[in-house]
């Protein structure tokens, strides 16, 4: 199917919403710039920009620590954002959302706090092939100081979860289960839901890795049913180092702190300490206070839009893209799984994935080549790197056409 025949998209001004995006307008190698990278990291609304900098500006003062009104003002802000992100996932309580780094951080928490001290000889972590190393590593390191092991369920040729494997393999070894809402690298919607309610029934803990999820869909915690959800927060029109871990409140209030320090206790003496409330009792330190400003500003830039509507923005691009890519002789989309956010690896006969990324970077198409922190996934497909093209609802169906001019003209370069 070429250009001429996709059915008309319908009536979003992404036109209005690109103009918020200041980066979007600049030039690279005296091209318009193309930016296919938003699985790596989102770009920023100016209300974003503008928040972080109105921190620093009029209120840049530590939280929690003052009764000063610019302290009291850069609290209100920072915990104000936790009220935004509690909402914004459905949290049950704004008690249940630990303000971290990012999905990292959120995983090596759960790593330490809840895994390590119930783990043993002879259990078992399961999570998938297509996971991010942010949902096998830490499983490893704990895996490697209690003797358990970690174990992967497959998935098929189209990048799918073979749900009824996964099924198969939550066994009574297994002590924690994780999967990841969207692959970053195929772009596969895992169905969390189902793999809860297999969870649920044999009491087994389910961790899902949200963050290609919530730039793209309406996450309902709740609903989904699983213990944890972490995600990250510069995939998601934040700042970096900004993210967050929704748990269930009974499993904070059972887990350790994973840091000490400042704030995250209520007194200390050395004959002992005791710890604040959750979520409090695992954001020791000072925290990126600039960071959540934008975070909150984030959020109400997404509620400004709906995700309804961003959704089927996305959703018509990704076709389109699709289509337009399969149009290219020797091309191999890797990962066609029937639900994907967009999100497109691909391949190229007698092309290195990294020379075309360099080459389309001289068109002024931002692209990610490599293995996309998922070795094991590229393992599976027997191949060393793909080349990912991202959208986000900021881009457009002339850049689609753009990026395919580009990778037709560096593919005969290559060829």
């Amino acid at each position: 199917m070429n250009a001429q025949t996709q059915p008309s998209p319908t009536v979003f001004d992404v036109e209005r919403i690109r103009a918020d995006f200041p980066l979007l307008s600049r030039t690279v190698h005296d091209k318009p710039l193309i930016y296919f990278d938003n699985a790596n990291t989102s770009q920023k609304p100016l209300s974003v920009i503008e928040a972080v900098d109105q921190h620093y500006r009029l209120r840049n003062a530590n939280v929690s620590r003052a009764v000063h009104l610019i302290g009291e003002e850069a609290t209100a802000a920072y915990e104000g954002a936790r009220d935004k992100l509690a909402r914004f996932i459905n949290a049950t309580s704004r008690n249940e959302l630990i303000l971290t780094s990012g999905t990292t951080q959120a995983m090596n928490l759960i790593a330490y706090s809840f895994a390590m001290p119930r783990l043993k000889e002879g259990d078992s972590i399961l999570t998938t092939v297509m996971e991010h190393h942010a949902n096998i590593v830490p499983w490893q390191i704990v895996a490697s100081r209690t003797g358990a092991t970690v174990k992967a369920a497959p998935i098929d040729d189209r990048g799918e979860l073979i749900l009824e494997k996964y099924i198969e393999m939550l066994t009574p070894d297994v002590k924690l289960a994780c999967v990841t809402h969207v692959s970053n690298v195929l772009g596969t919607v895992n169905p969390v839901r189902e793999i809860a309610r297999e969870c649920r029934k044999r009491g087994i803990p389910l961790v899902v890795d949200g963050s290609q999820a919530v730039p793209h869909r309406p996450v309902d915690v709740q609903a989904l049913g699983c213990d944890f959800y972490a995600f990250t927060g510069h995939k998601m029109l934040s700042p970096t180092g900004t993210g967050g871990l929704w748990a269930r409140k009974e499993h904070l209030e059972a887990m350790p702190p994973f840091f000490g320090g400042g704030e995250m206790i209520r007194e200390v003496s050395f004959s002992g300490t005791t710890f604040a409330a959750p979520p409090h009792k695992f954001e020791a330190g000072t925290p990126n206070i600039a960071g959540f400003a934008g975070v909150g500003a984030a959020i109400e830039y997404y509620d400004s839009i709906g995700f309804d509507a961003i959704h089927s923005w996305e959703q018509q691009l990704l076709s389109y893209a699709t289509e337009r890519l399969r149009d290219i002789p020797g091309l191999r989309i890797v990962g066609e799984a029937k639900e994907k956010e967009p999100v497109i690896s691909f391949l190229i006969d007698g092309a290195q994935a990294t020379d075309l990324a360099t080459l389309l970077d001289l068109q002024g198409v931002a692209v990610r080549s490599g293995h996309h922190c998922a070795h094991p996934l590229m393992q599976f497909f027997k191949v060393p790197a793909t080349l990912r093209a991202s959208l986000a609802f900021y881009n457009t169906r002339e850049e689609v056409d753009a990026f395919i001019t580009a990778l037709l003209k560096v593919r005969k370069l290559l060829m």
